[in-house]
């Protein structure tokens, strides 16, 4: 029985399927985890989502729907010792007069050595139990292939602000938490940042405090006062966040590293998650440097893998240096208005036939055909370009979607362009 003493996550813990909060797209009518809680058969699998999004409380529910014996076990804790156990109780509860199922749930299964998550190969394959493990890291990277060919993947998505806001109504529901005002329950969601964890323990802990405190009501003003620096300092989803993301793109593209730099702290500091932050430094790497200076994608690309590796804060540095990289690089919007303009014209252009000789002839009857007939092998020719050959459909004039800017390695590019365009002048002039 659960009482006002219990913790309130606890208190509000999902009794049923129906009792869950968020993952429609896997648990709503006719989808995936769905069929499975109904069919009556479990399934070993893995749940890769961010932290408080239900993940362990989908496993407990499982084994509730399928009345088996839950065993969890925590790899950041744990061992082979635990492992060893768990099989040891699903042999007694599979061997035992109730013959039941067992379930062993592995929370942070990425934190098992490979020869950890081998140890569960055997007892999966016959059957023995039915694994579920749970992560935020991508399995693909962190789950030996072995144990991954053996579970199906479920991605979990961050709670919705709706989904936040029902938490709230349900706390407020059974008397947990007092009323909240409008900008304070904004405030609050946008805090939680899609994680149900944080919400829960940020409502419990106003609880405490508005109870000592005698105060009736949360407003935004109390909020801040009692959550102080926990609280973000703007909204994650609001105008603020979008201006300040605005302003470290923009003093990216303007060259200014002491000014990118400052916006990246100021979205740090106000909660921002890294790998958000990397995801856009990756975007302005391929929108505004382009081929002006192709490693600081690469760059871009390193700095959120090291991110990934370290986590806050020392990751944080790997930002730090790929922002400042990007904001002194020559820039180019060359790629990116190429892009855009290739999309424009083949949105409103017809689908025009690959020419026959940029065909390709597998077959016989193809070659027959003329496939490929009169392809110039590049490779083959003078410095392995082909002068005078077209790749555009036929009767297509050359539409110039790509314009090097006259910065960085891009000045490269332009002359080399330049001298293959009038080889190809000469060629097809002499014809």
């Amino acid at each position: 029985m659960s009482t006002p003493h219990t913790p309130l996550p606890e208190r509000l813990r999902p009794r049923t399927l129906g009792d869950v909060v968020g993952q429609q797209h896997l648990l709503g009518e006719g989808m995936p985890l769905r069929i499975a809680f109904e069919s009556g058969q479990p399934h070993s699998c893995i749940l890769w989502g961010p932290p408080g999004v239900g993940k362990t409380t989908i496993a407990r529910l499982m084994a509730d729907a399928f009345d088996a014996q839950f065993i969890a076990i925590s790899a950041v804790l744990g061992g082979v010792k635990d492992i060893r156990e768990a099989v040891d109780q699903a042999l007694l509860a599979r061997d035992g007069l109730e013959q039941r199922r067992t379930i062993v749930f592995v929370d942070e299964v990425h934190r098992f050595n490979k020869s950890q998550q081998d140890a569960f190969l055997p007892h999966v394959e016959s059957g023995l139990f039915t694994f579920i493990g749970a992560t935020t890291e991508n399995p693909s990277f962190e789950v030996n292939s072995a144990l991954l060919s053996r579970a199906a993947v479920y991605v979990l998505q961050p709670l919705t602000e709706d989904d936040l806001r029902l938490i709230v109504t349900k706390a407020r529901a059974i008397d947990a938490v007092p009323p909240v005002q409008p900008e304070a329950e904004q405030r609050l969601l946008a805090y939680a940042d899609g994680d149900a964890r944080r919400l829960l323990g940020t409502l419990e802990t106003l609880a405490v405090a508005a109870g000592v405190q005698k105060q009736p009501e949360i407003t935004d003003a109390w909020l801040l006062k009692v959550l102080g620096e926990r609280l973000r300092r703007y909204d994650k989803g609001g105008e603020q966040f979008y201006d300040t993301i605005s302003a470290l793109h923009k003093s990216v593209r303007g060259s200014d590293p002491d000014a990118a730099l400052y916006w990246l702290v100021r979205m740090l500091d106000g909660g921002a998650d890294p790998r958000y932050m990397a995801r856009r430094l990756v975007r302005m790497a391929a929108e505004d440097i382009g081929l002006a200076d192709p490693r600081a994608l690469r760059l871009a690309l390193d700095a959120a893998e090291v991110y990934e590796r370290l986590g806050s804060p020392e990751g944080e540095l790997a930002l730090a240096e790929c922002v400042v990289y990007l904001a002194v690089a020559p820039k180019s919007n060359a790629v990116y208005k190429a892009y855009n303009a290739a999309r424009a014209f083949v949105k409103k252009d017809g689908s025009r036939p690959v020419p026959m000789h940029l065909r390709n002839a597998p077959t016989r009857l193809m070659k027959d055909l003329d496939y490929g007939k009169g392809y110039r092998y590049a490779h083959d020719e003078a410095d392995g370009f082909a002068a005078g050959e077209t790749y555009l459909p036929d009767g297509m004039a050359a539409p110039g979607f790509y314009q090097p800017v006259e910065r960085g390695l891009e000045i490269k590019i332009a002359d080399k362009l330049r001298q293959l365009a009038q080889r190809n002048h000469e060629a097809r002039t002499s014809d």
